[in-house]
């Protein structure tokens, strides 16, 4: 065994070392790990919104035209209010026609809003990006249909009223009957709008997505929109009113306003509880607790599964639900057995409420599962 020694500097004499030292260098990399070979994603704080001069720039050929198309839409709107004087009927179609043209402009502010990486990307203070603010901008649309039916009632119960006392000769000059041609002129102006909007920007595919109106499946793809079908049809019986007498027209005319204004309370509120539900981080609709139900009773039916404890299926916005499980496996259950049941969980939710609903969209299912061996971790 080797004994250390020590020099005295000044003497020169050499003495036993009784310690058994040496030099080490320390290095001053990190130390890496394989256990963070892949670090999880960093979420940035916040993403630049766009300017309004910004969006213009950034606006393709395609999306300018939609745009513009949007502005025709709520002039022929406008258009469309004004002749509409002498019909209640007219009147109300023009409200409807009003929605298409408000649903088209949003349309367009998608796509633009689409160019950029704040739309979709997620941040710490838009943890799903901006999307949630199309959800939004429905919500208001469908006040506005609430708002509009209500006025629309107000407008013809007043007329009912007036016709039924005594000042119909004062306001006869503001409701007689309008000639056939400027009736005419007004819906073929709404039917040839919505067909355009309908087809061009495909305004109000994914709000009626959201409503899952099953009974209009099995009609055309304009007509299974409740919101062009209601559009076109009274467009349709607006331009047929002058062929009825006078008397008859005006109780037409004051019926189909009744109906239209009906129509649009009816279709706010579905709307309005759609668009909520959606808000407040759930998921609803028609038929959305018979499908998770039954989805929920194939899950247990599993063999290896013990029990389904915690189940939470909500929709963040029109392109995106999500769907969180915590469920308990049978003891004796391997890594393998166990990978594949997540799979065919996965597979079952994404096949199950995607079926239908998200056919020609591009809403995804996010499954996010937490599996638990039965009377342990």
């Amino acid at each position: 065994m080797a004994t250390n020694v020590a020099t005295n500097p000044r003497t020169g004499e050499t003495s036993p070392n009784p310690f058994n030292f040496q030099t080490q260098v320390i290095s001053t990399t990190p130390v890496k790990s394989s256990l963070l070979s892949d670090p999880p994603p960093v979420l940035p704080a916040s993403l630049p919104i766009p300017t309004v001069k910004e969006a213009w720039k950034s606006m393709n050929k395609d999306q300018r035209m939609r745009l513009y198309w949007s502005l025709s839409h709520l002039a022929i709107a406008v258009f469309i209010f004004f002749r509409s004087e002498g019909s209640l009927a007219a009147t109300a179609l023009s409200h409807l026609v009003f929605f298409d043209a408000g649903s088209a402009a949003v349309c367009v502010a998608v796509d633009v809003l689409g160019n950029f990486e704040v739309w979709r990307r997620s941040s710490i203070r838009h943890p799903f990006g901006l999307e949630r603010a199309e959800v939004l901008a429905g919500f208001a649309m469908s006040i506005f249909l609430l708002f509009g039916g209500f006025d629309l009632v107000s407008h013809n119960l007043k007329h009912f009223l007036e016709s039924i006392g005594h000042h119909e000769a004062h306001h006869k000059h503001s409701h007689e009957p309008r000639p056939g041609g400027s009736v005419d002129l007004v819906s073929a102006t709404a039917i040839i709008s919505t067909l355009a909007s309908a087809y061009g920007l495909k305004n109000h595919a994914r709000i009626a997505k959201v409503m899952r109106v099953s009974y209009l499946a099995s009609l055309p793809s304009v007509l299974s929109n409740p919101f062009h079908l209601l559009t076109l049809s009274f467009s349709t019986l607006v331009a047929v009113l002058p062929l009825f007498s006078i008397e008859l027209y005006t109780w037409l005319d004051r019926l189909i306003c009744a109906v239209i204004s009906l129509a649009m309370f009816g279709l706010g509120m579905r709307i309005a509880i759609a668009q909520g539900l959606m808000l407040l981080m759930s998921y609803g609709g028609s038929s959305g607790d018979v499908r998770i139900s039954s989805v929920i009773q194939d899950i247990e039916s599993e063999l290896s599964i013990a029990s389904v404890d915690e189940v939470q299926f909500w929709q963040v916005h029109y392109g995106l639900c999500m769907a969180n499980l915590k469920v308990s496996v049978q003891k004796g259950s391997d890594e393998v057995a166990i990978s594949r049941l997540r799979s065919r969980i996965t597979s079952l939710v994404q096949n199950r409420l995607g079926e239908g609903y998200g056919t020609s969209g591009n809403t995804r299912w996010e499954v996010s599962l937490q599996l638990m061996v039965d009377g342990g971790s």
